[in-house]
Order: C-alpha cells, then sequence, then structure tokens
C-alpha cells in the first residue's frame, strides 16, 4: 500500500461528505422555497440526503462488480450506527428513546434486516428485489409525512423550522449549482474511495467485504456520527436516537434497493456475509429493542456494553482476515459465552419491564 492510495482514500471520504453536505443543503433550500414544508423536508430530503454516502459507494460499487463493498458498506454501517454511534451519543449523555420508536421504526428495522437476509439468501438481489426493498422506503417515508401532519405537534414542527426553514434560501441557480457539485463531490468521492479501498483490500490480502464492513463503513457513516454526537451534546436525545435508526432503515431499503435495481445482474451476496455479518446486523437490531423498551432510554453502561462489543467484531474481523491463530478461542468465546449472556440478559430486563408495567396497569 502506497501514500497515495491512502490520500485517495481520504480524499473520497472528504468529497463524499462535502458532497453530501452541499446536496442536502441545495436540495433543502429549493424544497422550502416551493412551500414545501420544513417538517416534510427533514423527513425526505434530509434523511436521504445523510444515507447519500452509502447510496454513491454501493451503486458505484455494483457497476464496477464489487458486490461485496456495496453489501459490506451498509452491512457495516448500519452495525456501527448502533454500537459505536449510539454507543458514544449515550456515554456523552444518556439518550431518550421515543415511544414510536419502539412501536413502530425498531421493530420495523428488525423485519427489513430479516427480509435482506432472506432476498440474499439465494446468493444474489436481484432487480426485482430491489424494487421490493425501494418501494418499501417510498412507502415508509409517505407513512412518515402522513403521521407527523396527523399528529401536529407544535414542538416537533418548530424544531422543523428552526433546522430547515429558517436559512436564507438563496437563488434558484445558486441552490441548483449546490446540487450539481454535490453530485459531482458524491460520485468524485465514492470513485476514489471504491478503488482506493479495493487497491487496499488487494495489497493486504483481505477480502473487499472487511474492506467494506470497516473503513468504507465508517467513513459513510461519517453524517451520521455528526449528526447524532452534535444532538446528544446539545441535549436533543431523541434526534441522536431516531436518526440512527432511520439511517439504518434507509440504508437497507434505498441503498440496496437503488444498487441492485442499477446492477445489471443484482448484487451479489457472499457466503461470508451471509454466514457472519448479516445476522451480527440482525443481532444488533434485535437487541435495540429489549434496551430502548426498557424505561425509554439508553443508559451510560448500555452505551459502553455497545462499545465493547463493537470493538469485539472488529477484532474478530482483524482475526479473520489474518488467520489468526487465536480466532479458534475468540469465536468459541463469542458463541458460548458472550452471546448466551447478553440474550439471557436482555430477556430478563424485558420480561421484568412486562411485569413491572402490568403491575402499574393492575393498581
Amino acid at each position: 500500500m502506497t501514500l497515495p492510495i491512502v490520500l485517495f482514500l481520504l480524499a473520497g471520504l472528504v468529497f463524499l461528505i462535502w458532497g453530501a453536505e452541499l446536496l442536502v443543503r441545495g436540495a433543502s433550500r429549493i424544497a422550502t422555497a416551493v412551500g414545501i414544508s420544513p417538517l416534510v423536508v427533514g423527513l425526505t430530503v434530509v434523511a436521504f440526503g445523510t444515507s447519500s454516502p452509502e447510496l454513491a459507494v454501493s451503486v458505484m460499487s455494483a457497476f464496477k462488480g464489487q458486490a461485496d463493498l456495496a453489501i459490506g458498506n451498509v452491512v457495516g454501517s448500519n452495525i456501527f450506527n448502533i454500537l459505536l454511534i449510539l454507543g458514544i451519543s449515550s456515554v456523552i449523555v444518556p439518550l431518550v428513546v421515543a415511544q414510536q420508536l419502539v412501536r413502530l421504526d425498531v421493530p420495523l428495522m428488525i423485519g427489513v434486516s430479516f427480509l435482506l437476509f432472506a432476498l440474499g439468501y439465494d446468493g444474489n438481489i436481484s432487480r426485482l428485489d430491489g424494487i421490493l426493498l425501494f418501494a418499501g422506503v417510498v412507502a415508509y417515508t409517505i407513512f412518515l409525512i402522513r403521521q407527523s401532519r396527523k399528529e401536529n405537534n407544535a414542538e416537533v414542527e418548530a424544531e422543523y423550522a428552526k433546522e430547515f426553514g429558517a436559512e436564507k434560501q438563496g437563488s434558484w441557480w445558486k441552490n441548483l449549482g449546490l446540487i450539481l457539485v454535490g453530485l459531482g463531490g458524491l460520485m468524485l468521492g465514492s470513485k476514489w474511495l471504491v478503488d482506493s479501498a479495493v487497491a487496499i483490500a488487494e495489497s493486504f490480502g483481505v477480502s473487499e467485504l472487511v474492506i467494506g464492513l470497516t473503513i468504507v463503513a465508517a467513513g459513510t457513516s461519517m453524517p451520521e456520527v455528526a449528526t447524532s454526537v452534535v444532538a446528544a451534546v446539545r441535549g436533543e436525545r431523541d434526534i441522536a436516537v431516531g436518526n440512527v435508526v432511520g439511517s439504518n432503515l434507509f440504508n437497507i431499503l434505498s441503498v440496496i434497493g437503488l444498487s441492485s435495481i442499477v446492477a445489471p445482474t443484482g448484487i451479489r451476496v457472499s457466503e461470508a456475509a451471509l454466514r457472519f455479518d448479516i445476522p451480527v446486523m440482525i443481532a444488533v437490531a434485535v437487541a435495540c429493542f429489549p434496551i430502548f423498551f426498557t424505561g425509554y432510554r439508553i443508559t451510560r453502561l448500555n452505551g459502553i456494553a455497545f462499545l465493547g462489543f463493537y470493538v469485539a467484531y472488529l477484532v474478530y474481523l482483524i482475526f479473520t482476515a489474518t488467520n489468526h491463530e487465536a480466532i479458534g478461542t475468540l469465536r468459541t468465546a463469542m458463541v458460548y459465552f458472550i452471546f448466551p449472556i447478553t440474550a439471557l440478559t436482555l430477556i430478563f430486563m424485558t420480561v421484568q419491564e412486562f411485569r413491572k408495567r402490568a403491575s402499574l396497569r393492575s393498581r
């Protein structure tokens, strides 16, 4: 691996984040200028915009035939979002979980995670599968808009107006220029990132899947990192959680959906991803429900546990990639000790919470 490859990787990440920022800014200004409410802008333009780096990288990877990068980018981003972003955010300040997340969004996240596994079980996510996934994100977005308008929550409306409605709109040409430059930044950044990631994988003898699950996933999740951590610091603790759950839904439905639609023969799903990485993504999504359900908050202790699991996951990937002699011991510890103890703890927490609420209702 040479210095130019590393520089291209870093430049690709910078252009992706910069391009996403310009795209969101220009599109949100135009949307508000034509009379679309700031709430709808936040739920659509901004939601898609924060997932645009993942989309750009996965589409570029699918076109270039690097399916492992396309899948690894999304699966790795979803694991990264929950374990690392929520872990860091909740260590900064315990996070509040909105009831709608527990009742609707988290079950949906779990459902689409299982759906991704089912669609890819035959080794390929076809164009038809992609259409199904993208239809899901369209339906979900329409539902969010209708539900938000129905609730008519003044605080939510005020928050979105503050974030997306008070900014100077500028001229149409300037905003169209922002969109075009942003798209250009995404395209150039994704090309540099994909090419340099493949070169790094080849130089180290590491699979493209591992590179996608680690470096590429972390890089394309930077907008989510910034949004959630800043929201936690500002005390907007429900936004920090909602951003991560929403991003995970968009990653599977829109990123994988669109990538498999534009790819000539769909996206190939490797046996390694089906055997380990996608099940880990599902397990992380499932684990959110009892943690979020218990008291509707993520404590600092939960955050530390999230960070610990992410470190263990990274160590496992590195050991597997390098054929480390300790991989057998680590796998045994995770399968027979860490996972069962964690599962039993989550089940116990959920049962205790159900009993507590049943006792309160009976009084």
